[in-house]
């Protein structure tokens, strides 16, 4: 399905700021980008880089105090994702023979403290044999028991702060879930993206667990459609895929985000349907 996504944001500075953006979508084997540009006005050196053994792509910029600017990004992409009736996803690989790779992802991490979810996470999945299942489970819990409250969070806010809250954003319904599988001994990585549809309208915040091989893409929200979606990063968790981070003094004034199909025959996928979807 190809998309036409766009994003964009303004900050008024008031200290020499470094800021660190994440908002180009990613280059993959599932994602084809068709064209892309990215504007900063007034204009702003920038440079783009990328981490060590990663794809994300990200932009930085130094911007003097007294400055009013606005970054501006869109792109139209092809986007595949592959769906898997789970009765045939293959039995679940044991931790020993993961991929190297994968393995950073059934550790905790900073918004993400697995760790101490163990016996919750034991109690209340630890009867479900089937890897899929207990994702599936854990995805309906965290949808079922925290309550979707916009502009509650902040950068802060970590996984087990959201579980004793009982409220949060999609950042923090992720978080949860990434908690609860790594905790049930599932590697899961947070997604962070444009998504069609999505009400209000916002850069969207989801996971991804790795069952029978495969990465399978969930979202506890429900905001979203599984064939919706076009990514912009993985990552532990929100502090490695941010999409700003700011070092000095500025204010975010504006942000407009918008995810449409381009042709007009795009059906969403059923939230409720028990089919998994891989972006591979």
């Amino acid at each position: 399905m190809r998309f036409k996504v766009s994003s964009v944001l303004s900050y008024d500075v008031f200290a020499t700021t470094t800021f660190i953006f994440n908002i180009q979508v990613a280059q993959s084997a599932s994602q084809v980008i068709i064209s892309e540009s990215l504007t900063v006005f007034p204009e702003i050196k920038y440079e783009e880089f990328v981490l060590q053994n990663a794809a994300t792509r990200f932009i930085k910029m130094v911007v003097a105090p007294g400055t009013y600017f606005t970054i501006s990004y869109e792109a139209e992409v092809d986007v595949l994702c592959e769906i898997i009736d789970p009765e045939h996803l293959p039995q679940s690989v044991a931790i020993i023979d993961l991929e190297n790779e994968t393995l950073p992802y059934i550790l905790p991490s900073r918004y993400c403290e697995s760790d101490k979810l163990l016996d919750f996470a034991h109690y209340q999945f630890g009867h479900l044999s089937n890897k899929f299942a207990k994702v599936k489970a854990i995805n309906e819990w965290v949808y079922n028991s925290i309550f979707y409250r916009a502009g509650t969070s902040d950068s802060s806010r970590s996984a087990c702060d959201v579980f004793n809250l009982k409220e949060g954003v999609c950042k923090d319904f992720a978080h949860l879930a990434i908690s609860l599988c790594r905790a049930s001994d599932i590697p899961a990585r947070y997604f962070t993206g444009y998504a069609y549809a999505l009400n209000p309208p916002d850069f969207h915040a989801c996971f991804e667990a790795y069952v029978g091989g495969k990465w399978l893409f969930f979202d506890p929200t429900k905001l979203s459609f599984a064939n919706g979606l076009v990514k912009i990063a993985n990552g532990k968790d929100a502090c490695e895929v941010a999409v700003a981070s700011f070092f000095g003094g500025a204010n975010c004034t504006y942000m407009k985000v918008d995810c449409n199909p381009v042709l007009a025959d795009f059906v969403p996928f059923d939230k409720e349907a028990n089919t998994a979807v891989s972006y591979f």
